[in-house]
């Protein structure tokens, strides 16, 4: 197990280099001038420059990703407007035009999305694999059949309209907004309610079906069977058995949907107006800040491995019959 968690750990550094350098292609040599959007429409060509060279834009491509890459394990220093700033490492560089550290804003984005992807993850497997282990076990029956024209239903519809229809019909949730669990609790809980509903019920559609086709095929296997002959109550084989098995490739979907979300809440954030990474590359987008967007693509590509690692293990405990290599 720990000689794969090395190998699996070095293959993802590995993974968020690239990842890295590639996105800093994509977004440093793009043609695109970041220091022109600062500099305004009034610029004047010797601040249009002094601007490039204090944001070093104007170095080579090789030693500008060079020195971000550097930045990751030591410290750094930056000039703007004839004032040096330290950058502590992982130094991801400072934000064109909110003049603040990117690991700050990233910091301070990270929990609120944290806390919305969290909170709707307990809501949309709670509710999915409960309804979809329900219907597996009563498969071709009415019931059944309304949950799965139920999921069909909710998938139909698109996850902004949805979303929107939320915000306008169930005004009897608590008011969106964003306070810090460690200042207020009970704020911080109900000013995420309305979001999390809404993110928790577009997903469980999905996870119902995922749960129910997975159970279904997990409770026609030959050990769920050798378990029923042997006198083994129902429940018992239905959730200590059966349940253990079709988890596995739920799992496998789950930790691609939360990284995925980590980094692409971006309409729920917008619309319940909550300060978290979706929102804040997408302000980053529009200004051409491209600091904070090579500090969102970081995030995410390490959330990601990350969270590919957590399901290989987590398949151990799922299912005796998967051994990690």
């Amino acid at each position: 197990m720990l000689l794969y968690i090395l190998r699996r750990l070095v293959s993802a550094v590995s993974v968020v280099i690239v990842t890295l350098v590639a996105s800093f292609a994509l977004f440093f040599l793009a043609p695109t001038d970041p220091a022109g959007v600062i500099c305004g429409p009034r610029c004047t060509p010797e601040r249009l420059a002094n601007i490039r060279a204090g944001l070093h834009l104007d170095d080579p491509a090789l030693v500008q990703i060079g020195v971000y890459l550097k930045g990751l394990v030591v410290d750094r220093e930056f000039e703007t407007g004839g004032v040096v700033r330290e950058c502590p490492a992982p130094c991801l560089g400072y934000s064109y035009t909110l003049g603040e550290p990117v690991t700050k804003l990233l910091a301070q984005a990270l929990p609120v999305t944290l806390s919305l992807v969290l909170g709707a993850a307990v809501v949309y497997l709670a509710i999915g694999i409960f309804t979809g282990t329900m219907a597996a076990q009563v498969r071709g029956t009415p019931l059944d059949k309304a949950v799965v024209g139920t999921t069909l239903v909710l998938n139909s519809f698109p996850y902004f309209v949805f979303a929107l229809l939320v915000v306008l019909y169930a005004t009897f949730l608590p008011e969106s907004g964003w306070t810090s669990f460690f200042e207020n609790p009970f704020s911080w809980a109900s000013g995420l309610v309305a979001a999390w509903v809404c993110l928790g019920i577009a997903n469980a559609a999905a996870y119902t079906r995922y749960s129910r086709a997975s159970m279904i095929e997990a409770l026609g296997q030959d050990f769920v069977r050798t378990a029923r002959s042997k006198g083994i109550s129902k429940n018992r084989v239905v959730y200590r058995h059966g349940l253990r098995a079709a988890l596995t490739p739920v799992a496998t979907i789950f930790g691609i949907d939360l990284a995925g979300q980590l980094t692409g809440a971006i309409f729920t954030e917008r619309i319940f107006d909550l300060p978290g990474l979706g929102n804040l590359v997408l302000r980053a987008f529009g200004q051409y800040d491209l600091p904070v967007l090579m500090g969102g693509v970081l995030v995410g590509s390490v959330v990601l491995v990350v969270m590919n690692l957590i399901v290989d293990i987590a398949y151990t405990f799922l299912d005796p019959r998967v051994r990690l290599g």
